[in-house]
């Protein structure tokens, strides 16, 4: 069957839900630590509340995947999975800001919150992979790199919506600040807000999005009808025969998220401290520094869509991944010296250079050397290639932490020289393309 090329409107309306979920998504990253330190965690402790939602990934991905792809019915193989997580993830969204307000003890709000952290991480988990996973589905060889980028774009315009809901709401008189143990109403109202546009993008994509029938997929991606000539779906079997590339990008993504990770957990009690001057949670300095970081985050987002338009004038996409590695190394230190909250725009416009290639480059490699039969157990399991370096960075931040005096933006330091490894290992990925994967 000769593979197609999409048109500009199929390929966005196939990624445009991702724009919802990615609100979600953005609006846990920026705000967990935030709600929990608001709730009395100890900030030695905050990397430990940060294990848990790589864990689920790391289970519920290539659950989906390999579930999915034995799947279908009038939705579709991938479209229910999508559906049911981006549902879940809509109540939990409107639970968890409210942790601190259902005169909970202390324990007990942090146990109903850590609880609703791991039900909301699953649920967009479940929501998130099958995108990438449509991708794979319905795009040829030589578009799913448009693809990809558009699904980057989205993505980041997503992130940029659920970064700055906090500070947009306190600048229009919400306010910032709440009892002690309570969440601010700018953060609460951004949950609300973020699961409403949530269930509507979700709603688009599966009205507007077609997948195709069981024995047209295999037409498309000349799969074998034989069920003995198809390669098993067992995990380890599929782990063992798995291409070069996955496992040498692997390498690259597990210094990538271990640098994430770190800037997710650390930035709010850095700029607090450096720009604010504070270490106290209830104060207005903290609170204000945590708004001000949904900005950072914001031009991390910016960052990372006008890199995007970059990378394809790169010849090589090995170039194009370590260079924006390497400006991700440098973004990350510099924000140990940068003590100005507008000079770290340049900090965190140069992560987003990092984050655009994350997003886009790891699976149109990974991809592109895939054969059809089991894309989507093999995408769900090389998300283990990024929920891992997030568990084993959460399991060690609170050593490193007090490694480093306690002192969180030095943890930025640690988040710089990660990905710089993460730089150089791009020189090790095998591709198909060059002839050097399975």
């Amino acid at each position: 069957m000769q593979k197609a090329n999409l048109s500009f409107r199929q390929l966005w309306n196939i990624s445009f839900g991702f724009f919802g979920v990615q609100i979600a998504y953005s609006l846990q990253s920026a705000n967990i630590s935030r709600i929990f330190a608001t709730l009395g965690a100890d900030p030695h402790d905050l990397s430990y509340f940060w294990i848990l939602p790589p864990l689920m990934g790391m289970i519920v991905q290539p659950l989906v995947g390999s579930f999915s792809d034995r799947t279908w019915c009038r939705l579709g193989r991938r479209i229910p999975y999508l559906f049911l997580g981006s549902l879940i993830s809509i109540i939990v969204m409107c639970l968890l800001p409210n942790a601190g307000s259902f005169s909970l003890t202390l324990s007990g709000a942090m146990i109903f919150g850590l609880v609703a952290l791991m039900v909301l991480d699953t649920s967009i988990n479940m929501a998130m992979q099958p995108f990438k996973m449509l991708v794979g589905d319905l795009v040829n060889e030589e578009q799913k790199g448009k693809a990809y980028s558009i699904q980057s774009f989205l993505c980041n315009a997503g992130s940029l919506a659920g970064y700055l809901f906090p500070f947009v709401f306190a600048w229009i008189g919400i306010s910032n600040t709440a009892p002690d143990g309570q969440i601010p109403n700018t953060v609460v109202y951004s949950f609300y807000v973020g699961a409403a546009i949530l269930i509507l993008c979700v709603l688009f994509t599966t009205f507007k999005v077609k997948e195709m029938p069981p024995k047209e997929y295999a037409e498309f991606h000349g799969i074998s009808a034989a069920p003995e000539q198809r390669e098993s779906g067992n995990w380890l079997v599929l782990l063992k025969n798995a291409p070069g590339t996955f496992w040498t990008t692997g390498l690259v993504q597990f210094f990538c998220w271990a640098s994430f990770m770190y800037m997710w957990t650390y930035t709010n009690g850095a700029i607090a401290d450096t720009v604010w001057h504070t270490s106290d949670a209830a104060s207005d300095g903290y609170q204000a520094a945590g708004n001000w970081v949904g900005v950072l985050f914001a031009v991390q987002a910016v960052g990372s869509v006008l890199w995007a338009l970059v990378i394809p004038k790169f010849r090589s996409l090995k170039t194009a991944y370590s260079v924006s590695l390497l400006a991700g190394a440098a973004g990350f230190a510099s924000v140990f010296f940068i003590h100005d909250q507008y000079m770290l725009f340049v900090s965190f416009f140069l992560i987003g250079v990092a984050w655009a290639a994350m997003l886009a480059l790891p699976f149109t490699l990974l991809t592109n050397s895939l054969s059809g039969d089991h894309i989507g157990t093999y995408l769900g399991l090389f998300n283990g290639t990024i929920c891992l370096p997030q568990i084993v960075a959460a399991s060690c931040g609170g050593l490193l932490l007090k490694a480093v005096g306690g002192s969180q933006v030095s943890m930025f330091l640690v988040a710089g020289v990660l990905m710089l490894c993460g730089a150089l290992a791009v020189g090790l990925i095998k591709d198909r393309a060059a002839g050097t994967g399975k």
